[in-house]
């Protein structure tokens, strides 16, 4: 057995790179009294979640509601049908509910990473793993965490959440800031988190979003295709949308080597420094020059400081998509046996699931 680490090497326990498996039990009673604050945060905010939670039937049967909350609530609820019935999504992923938020936004995830390597950094949950952003239902909280992280010399980027799941150990609801998105994104929302909640490995973030976004996006596709056809003004949007994010992709993946070229270099940090802001600098103005930006908001987005935390971030939602449709077609197009095939790929060592999120068609 391992010899313990001295708990001075752990400055803080909820906040630690990562934590060896033989220790996690050694270590859980530190773990939760320095994290209790941050519990408790969470624990509140989701507890009034889940208690004012409504059945979406029961809502749908109430006189006087609007039209536009009434026609996003039957589109979720044909969409969770969908879900289970054609995309053998577990049931238990939620959106058999709806709760009113008393805010414009759900909540914020912090996520950081090295500023001279492309390397996150990560939490240790119960449940979940090793994750690369911590979350937040109170802005304050999240900016005094990334403030934090800034003073340790960290890149950082705070996000607004768009939507969570946790995991099948609640039936989550569909939350009031969702219904002002668009109608496929909507439908997206709930294919990406109804498959966290079949398909998830404690620790690997990057594994478990692209499976997810892959599901969302395969999901979408077949679901307009079904219900609207090939001419659906939903799926045109749609298909709209993920070839412009898909070009996008391309150049974040081609600057990122380039990043991790430069930090592999023998350069001193200062060179480095100054070259990571000229490939960003590049990276930015083929952005533009490509028209990805409207060109309203380029302006905005030329003066925007980007950082490592920005491409890891895009990346770490959509890596492997080559992979997964492999897999998807090796199953024969059969949603259950995709499940259990990326289910296989957790026996798979760390650098063999990685080697796989990475292959080029």
């Amino acid at each position: 057995m391992p010899k313990p680490l001295p708990l001075l090497s752990i400055p803080h326990p909820c906040r630690t790179k990562k934590i060896p498996r033989i220790l996690t039990v050694l270590l859980f009673p530190i773990f939760l009294s320095g994290c209790l604050p941050y519990l408790f945060h969470l624990g509140k905010e989701q507890s009034s979640i889940i208690l004012g939670r409504e059945k979406i039937e029961d809502i749908l049967n109430l006189q006087g509601l609007d039209l536009k909350t009434k026609q996003k609530l039957n589109l979720i609820r044909d969409a969770r049908n969908f879900a289970i019935g054609e995309l053998a999504l577990n049931e238990k992923g939620g959106f058999e509910y709806y709760t009113k938020l008393d805010r414009e936004e759900i909540g914020w995830n912090v996520s950081a990473s090295e500023a001279l390597e492309l390397k996150s950094y990560t939490w240790w949950f119960p449940i979940a793993g090793t994750v690369p952003y911590k979350g937040f239902f109170d802005h304050k909280l999240a900016l005094a965490l990334e403030k934090e992280l800034q003073s340790e010399g960290y890149d950082t980027r705070i996000r607004a959440i768009g939507g969570y799941s946790t995991l099948g150990w609640f039936s989550d609801p569909v939350l009031s800031p969702q219904l002002n998105w668009s109608d496929h994104r909507l439908v997206g929302l709930v294919f990406h988190e109804m498959a966290h909640a079949t398909v998830y490995l404690p620790g690997d973030s990057t594994l478990n979003e692209s499976y997810a976004s892959y599901v969302e996006e395969k999901g979408v596709e077949i679901y307009y295709t079904k219900k609207e056809g090939e001419t659906s003004s939903h799926l045109q949007k749609f298909k709209k949308e993920k070839n412009r994010r898909e070009v996008t992709l391309t150049l974040l993946k081609k600057y990122a080597e380039e990043l991790k070229h430069l930090y592999a270099s023998n350069l001193n940090k200062e060179n480095k420094q100054i070259q990571k802001q000229n490939i960003i600098k590049n990276f930015k103005e083929e952005v533009i020059q490509k028209k990805l930006v409207p060109e309203e908001k380029s302006k905005e987005f030329l003066t925007r400081e980007w950082n490592n935390e920005d491409f890891l971030g895009a990346l770490r939602y959509h890596s492997g998509e080559f992979s997964f449709e492999s897999l998807f077609i090796q199953s024969g197009n059969n949603f259950p046996e995709f499940h259990n095939r990326v289910k296989n790929l957790f026996d798979l060592p760390p650098e063999s699931r990685e080697e796989f999120l990475n292959k080029k068609p």
